[in-house]
């Protein structure tokens, strides 16, 4: 006599809303979520060589603006996300602004984007990918003189809107 087929066990439930009951990876649904005003910033560094960052402050990088074109490869990169990471839905944004501050005390170049929409899912992933893109494209700019730079602490600050509401970092 044969024995009966057996189900496979039941996964445990998970927080990972990126797994259905079977544990396969998947698009969350988000057709039932309320359409909201969304908001997410984020930030992250990349520290160099002093004489990098003069290059970089006085404009004469051999690739020329570097600001200027983190800031845009920023933006680019927002509106490309859904592109980059495969389980994240394509979004309209609203509205994306990238900031770049210079820490000449501690060689730095910070990058902080805020990206909205209005959406039924939040816009994080879209912001933390822009500020990414736009420090390797410091990078990128700058390598020929400075391999050794370092990104870091890359990290959302805030998000806004949907049914979780608002969420600030510590």
């Amino acid at each position: 006599m044969s024995s009966p087929p057996s189900t496979p066990p039941t996964p445990p439930s998970s927080p990972l809303t990126h797994f259905d009951a079977q544990g396969q990876a998947h698009m969350v649904d988000v057709a039932a979520k309320a359409v909201t005003h969304r908001i997410a910033r984020a930030t992250g560094f990349i520290e160099m060589q002093p004489a990098t960052l003069a290059l970089i402050n006085s404009g004469s990088a051999k690739k020329g603006d570097v600001i200027g074109i983190a800031r845009i490869a920023a933006i680019q990169a927002a509106k490309r996300t859904a592109d980059l990471i495969p389980l994240c839905h394509p979004l309209p944004l609203t509205r994306v602004a990238v900031e770049f501050a210079i820490d000449d005390k501690l060689n730095r170049v910070h990058c902080t984007v805020q990206a909205e929409t209005l959406g039924q899912t939040g816009v994080e992933m879209e912001a933390l990918t822009a500020v990414q893109i736009g420090l390797l494209t410091v990078y990128d700019m700058c390598k020929a003189v400075d391999r050794g730079m370092v990104m870091s602490q890359i990290r959302l600050l805030e998000k806004q809107g949907g049914k979780s509401g608002a969420w600030i970092a510590e």
